[in-house]
């Protein structure tokens, strides 16, 4: 069954009852074995089917000959640099991966130094996503299982109790120029139908495209201001609306928020630095043998890309699996409460406004347990995450010379001790 579910094929189940004895999806934790008519029940809260979603049923051949398509297009795209050959920039690579672990961290901001590897570390990170469900055809990423991360017209169909096709596909990373216009970024008039068929209907943008994907912003801190705050409003409310010509619709647009950036060229606005969850400073490597090891090891992916991704494949997946892993088992990690307390006093110790620091901070730690393979969060999990959680967070002082994650480490073991 879980083959059936992996098939992008939009073949519909015969409309006859089928007998499903047992059915499990580890990504969300759902097991069942009932009889259904025309697909697939999704149990709700209270134990009744919420809707029906109509699963793609193809043969072994043709699911062969999909995954070798999708293996063949995935060879003529651009090579991408390998995760698991960038070498050191930790900070980077974890805040990155905890935020792929469990997305309601918020997203990372990286600053450092031009030429640290910020871009190609980030772009990397696309081998590694893992799949999720979505429906088939729908521009907006939506999740079958839950309404909030619905289009309109897939919750339209879902009160009709219409069939949905599902397919597995991979999170999306979605990629934002600064030269970008406010229409490409929101979505606006669908010019083409108004001409043809003359008709108003909704274009979507990139924001759309983003939905429980990740929207990567490279020098954010240059972005123009009217984009900014169209990121910010749909950063607060996990939502874009789009009122011009006539057309007002909302759809969801949740998304992981990455910016990258040099300090030097111009700080980021206070209030999108605040909806970053996470920030990763960035330095350049001093040591002479690491500098060495990465000028050869990008000379080798510039001379055969294909034979420099194929050495570090078995690293990548394990990876992957990792990764995997860990979004399954995140559910299942406690964080004790005396932690969290000590965790709050950090961050009212430091004077960091709001509670969004002390969310995030539990969430991080959460995830790198997860990460471990821990059911349990362990006071060093939390010592490792939290100057990246709080450091952006602080209030600036003119005066002050030290680094802001070096007085968050400071304030922790004052805490902690």
């Amino acid at each position: 069954m879980a083959t059936i579910l992996g098939t992008s094929s939009s073949a519909i189940l015969a409309s006859k009852p089928f007998s499903v004895p047992s059915l499990s999806l580890t990504s969300s934790g759902l097991s069942f074995g009932r009889k259904y008519y025309g697909g697939t029940g999704l149990v709700g809260k209270k134990g009744r089917p919420q809707f029906h979603v109509a699963v793609a049923s193809v043969a072994t051949d043709i699911g062969s000959v999909g995954e070798a398509q999708k293996a063949a297009a995935k060879e003529s795209q651009r090579p991408v640099y390998p995760f698991a050959a960038i070498v050191g920039q930790d900070e980077m690579k974890l805040c990155l991966l905890l935020n792929v672990i469990d997305p309601k961290i918020g997203g990372v901001m990286i600053m450092g130094d031009r030429g640290t590897g910020k871009s190609t570390t980030v772009r990397s990170l696309v081998d590694l996503l893992p799949e999720i469900k979505v429906v088939s055809g729908d521009p907006y990423n939506s999740d079958p299982e839950d309404p909030e991360s619905m289009g309109i017209e897939v919750r339209e169909s879902v009160v009709k109790g219409e069939d949905l096709t599902v397919v597995l596909t991979k999170i999306n990373m979605v990629d934002l120029p600064l030269g970008a216009t406010e229409d490409r970024v929101c979505g606006t008039i669908d010019i083409e139908k108004a001409l043809t068929e003359g008709v108003k209907a909704f274009e979507p943008g990139l924001l759309a495209k983003a939905n429980r994907g990740i929207l990567y912003v490279d020098e954010v801190n240059l972005l123009d201001d009217h984009l900014v705050d169209a990121l910010l409003d749909s950063a607060a409310s996990g939502w874009n609306t789009v009122e011009r010509e006539g057309i007002s619709i909302s759809h969801p647009a949740r998304f992981i928020l990455i910016g990258s950036g040099n300090p030097e060229e111009g700080e980021l606005r206070p209030q999108l630095l605040d909806r970053f969850g996470m920030h990763a400073q960035v330095g350049t490597v001093r040591d002479a043998e690491l500098r060495v090891k990465i000028v050869e090891e990008r000379a080798r992916f510039d001379k055969n890309p294909k034979e420099f991704r194929k050495s570090y494949m078995a690293e990548q997946e394990k990876l992957q699996q990792q990764i995997s892993s860990a979004r399954s088992f995140l559910s299942s990690v406690q964080i004790d409460h005396d932690l969290k307390v000590k965790i709050s006093k950090v961050c009212s110790e430091l004077n960091v406004d709001g509670l969004r620091g002390d969310i995030v901070t539990n969430r991080a730690a959460k995830a790198l347990a997860a990460l471990k393979g821990r059911e349990h969060v362990t006071a060093e999990d939390i010592a490792t995450v939290i100057p990246n959680c709080l450091r952006h967070r602080l209030r600036k002082d003119p005066l002050e010379s030290i680094d802001s994650g070096l007085l968050v480490s400071e304030k922790f073991y004052e805490v902690f001790s």
